[in-house]
């Protein structure tokens, strides 16, 4: 039975990064695999990579005293280094043959494998409740929650004082506002809202009462 190597991955976008962290980056891959018998024939010759971070170092510097050409030489030199650092980082992935221990000594960032386990959301809550264009109508909008996937909300007939003794429920897909209908003008209702998301759903949120138009 032949067991499958599992391929280690780098951080190689670089598109975001500032030149100084950039910079740190690329002087690291160089100074991780010249020389390491672990990666004996990169993809980009180190000596016309490292002449290239040296060229890069000045051209930052340059761009920092301003100019248009001073500018445009630095970012075409940043983008070459990119795509340099990006190929000598696919290399290091496939010659460290799935071993982190060999794979770190590159000089390159591991990428992290586990993933973030789902969070509970938080209460769930309404943006605001206010009458609907027509009598018998309110319109509820939820406050959004970041990884909600959709909101029910539930509502029923306050009479004295007392929560309702049914409730009515529907399901809104997303935090856009919705319109309830067939309500009874002037009666007091109880509004509640819960979110549903990856662990299900939260509890109830308390009543808001709001009188229908």
């Amino acid at each position: 039975m032949t067991t499958q190597v599992k391929k280690l991955k780098a951080v190689l976008g670089m598109g975001g990064t500032s030149d100084p962290d950039l910079l740190t980056q690329l002087n690291a891959a160089h100074g991780g695999i010249n020389g390491n018998p672990a990666f004996p024939n990169p993809p980009v010759d180190l000596q016309t990579f490292k002449a290239g971070i040296d060229k890069f170092t000045v051209l930052v510097t340059d761009a920092e005293e301003g100019g248009k050409r001073a500018i445009s030489a630095k970012k075409k030199q940043r983008e070459e280094m990119i795509q340099q650092y990006t190929l000598l980082g696919h290399y290091v992935e496939a010659a460290s043959n799935g071993d982190p221990a060999v794979f770190h000594t590159s000089g390159f960032t591991l990428a992290p494998t586990t993933r973030t386990a789902p969070q509970p959301l938080p209460p769930a809550s309404f943006e605001w409740i206010d009458r609907g264009p027509l009598a018998g109508q309110v319109v509820v909008k939820p406050k959004k929650l970041p990884k909600a996937l959709s909101y029910d909300v539930q509502y029923g007939v306050v009479v004295n004082g007392a929560p309702p003794a049914t409730w009515t429920t529907v399901t809104i897909p997303g935090s856009k506002k919705w319109t309830i209908t067939n309500l009874t003008p002037g009666a007091n209702y109880a509004f509640q809202i819960r979110a549903f998301g990856r662990l299900g759903h939260t509890d109830w949120s308390p009543s808001t009462n709001f009188i229908c138009g």
